[in-house]
């Protein structure tokens, strides 16, 4: 019995480092890989529409993980059901929390160190104007690959692996605000890990993943939209 626990116990380990180093690759390496293969220099639309694609391809394989190697299903804890009314309640309510919560500890980190937006955010600006596919793929990458892989899989198999729910909420928001640091601004690392604790947290009380999906997506839609109208040093709180 022991056996088959540890057993478990491994395979949901590898599982968690195999999608942590997979997206953090993807994260460093994936323009520059993709950037050879096209023989295109610089952050271009179709670079980085590629770049989004490797993303989908990360979420993939850890979804063949989970059914050949773990033999168990991909989302540990089953859907909860919810009525219309209270996905648009909690998305709203989300939505604010992580907004409010982000433009807070912008102001306090702009409060401490005066840190400049990062300069990876502004080479994408432009490729973003007007291409408004561009944006809804982008969102929905984000919003569904990352919904899934951090709070679906990590989430659930950390909290089993240490007997521990607070083990699985900061674990997943700590990986999670790991991975944005390539944004290259502590900004980009505290505020996601905020959301990554927000969202974590509810996924924990409510187990409905589709309202976390779909929360992200509209951060990122509207954070993106807006790239297309004000200056981009004026949206740093996202």
């Amino acid at each position: 019995m022991r056996d088959w626990i540890m057993g478990f116990m491994g395979k949901y380990s590898v599982g968690i480092l195999l999608t942590f180093v997979l997206l953090a690759s993807v994260m460093l390496y994936a323009f520059p890989a993709v950037s050879i293969i096209t023989g295109t220099k610089g952050i271009t639309r179709d670079n980085f529409f590629l770049t989004r694609v490797a993303i989908w391809g990360v979420f993939l394989l850890i979804f063949l993980y989970s059914l050949f190697v773990e033999k168990e299903s991909f989302l540990l804890k089953k859907e909860s059901p919810y009525p219309i009314a209270f996905y648009i309640k909690t998305i709203f309510y989300l939505y604010l929390i992580c907004c409010i919560g982000g433009a807070v500890l912008n102001v306090m980190i702009q409060l401490l160190i005066q840190e400049k937006v990062s300069d990876k955010l502004l080479e994408l600006n432009f490729i973003f104007k007007n291409d408004y596919f561009l944006i809804i793929f982008t969102s929905f990458t984000a919003g569904t690959v990352e919904e899934f892989l951090m709070r679906g899989y990590i989430q659930p198999r950390i909290e089993r692996i240490y007997n521990s729910p607070l083990a699985g909420i900061l674990v997943s928001a700590i990986l999670f605000g790991i991975l944005h640091s390539t944004y290259g601004t502590i900004s980009q690392v505290v505020i996601p890990f905020f959301i990554g604790v927000a969202f974590a947290m509810f996924y924990k009380l409510y187990s409905n993943i589709k309202i976390l999906i779909i929360c992200h997506f509209m951060i990122d839609f509207i954070s993106l939209m807006a790239m297309n109208f004000i200056d981009i040093k004026q949206l740093s709180v996202f």
